[in-house]
């Protein structure tokens, strides 16, 4: 079955939306908390991962264009008895070696063995693919994809009103059931860092859910929003960027390499941004274009059909 995002990149490579008129980026936008840009096709000797450190502990893995169009972003957070790995890639790539080469330094250097949990943002292609590598694994637990096994697992007692905890030992994460753009999809709120890895619903690019799922998908966001509300947010964190930093300008599946990618990381504010323009399309669900994300509904058949008022058709 196809994804929200091949269905809509299939139409949405050939049309033009414009952007914001408020919308205002300078060229070489500078993370503050990564060392290097990420790797976006234009090095033909890049390798499938790259890899930046957050912290000692925390760790950020991007799949290469070159193995996949998606170019995912993963996420492994150490703690001093578990390790958890967030998303596990649109595949082709040898994660499971990649992943086992950080846990074995980090067992050596701490003269004790490491447990390793793979959990996902949601159950998409591009984020489930390598799990078959981890299901042999020894000391390794792998999380089902169903909105029950999720809720199971993490101690989420009403899924998707209330939140889970797990421990990795002197660092607890929280669990965000966040359906709209998946059924199963959640956000997870790392305490130390305060970190919100936020999967596919909110990133630099577009923000995809069905024309007639946009109640479901605003009563996520409104949960995130108050869950935030109590929170210092250091930074959103998600899963892909599809956005320039040239405003209104977005990649699309025909891409093999980009130039001037937006950073990955998004202040907090992007959070009532999102549940802000989520609010106006209610009664008539239509693709907006906002500075940091698109969002992006899509009708139950779009052929034939071309953004932005498709849902109206």
């Amino acid at each position: 079955m196809k994804t929200l995002r091949q269905l809509s990149l299939i139409i949405f490579a050939g049309a033009s939306l414009n952007a914001c008129a408020n919308a205002s980026y300078e060229d070489g936008e500078t993370s503050t908390i990564f060392a290097e840009r990420w790797n976006a096709g234009i090095n033909n000797n890049e390798p499938p991962l790259q890899m930046q450190s957050y912290d000692a502990n925390t760790f950020v893995i991007r799949q290469s264009l070159k193995t996949n169009f998606e170019a995912p972003f993963m996420y492994l957070l150490f703690g001093t008895e578990k390790a958890l790995l967030i998303d596990t890639g649109a595949g082709g790539i040898d994660l499971r070696a990649f992943i086992d080469a950080q846990i074995t330094a980090r067992e050596k250097e701490n003269g004790k063995p490491i447990a390793l949990t793979v959990m996902h943002s949601h159950a998409h292609g591009d984020h489930v693919a390598a799990d078959d590598q981890f299901q042999d694994r020894p000391n390794t637990k792998v999380v089902g994809k169903e909105p029950e096994a999720i809720a199971a697992f993490f101690g989420v007692g009403s899924w998707p009103k209330d939140i889970g905890q797990y421990d990795l030992g002197n660092r607890t994460v929280d669990i965000i059931p966040t359906p709209g753009h998946q059924d199963s999809h959640v956000m997870v709120f790392d305490r130390d860092t305060r970190l919100l890895f936020s999967g596919d619903v909110i990133y630099p690019g577009r923000l995809y859910f069905r024309c007639n799922n946009v109640q479901e998908y605003k009563a996520s966001i409104d949960r995130v929003a108050d869950f935030a509300a109590t929170r210092n947010i250091s930074w959103v964190m998600g899963a892909h960027i599809e956005l320039s930093q040239t405003p209104g300008k977005s990649y699309n599946s025909g891409d093999s390499k980009r130039s001037n990618e937006r950073l990955i990381e998004l202040p907090s504010s992007v959070i009532t941004q999102v549940q802000a323009g989520t609010n106006k399309m209610l009664s008539l669900p239509r693709v907006e274009v906002y500075d940091n994300f698109t969002l992006f509904p899509i009708p139950e058949n779009p052929q034939g059909k071309t953004p932005p008022d498709w849902c109206a058709n």
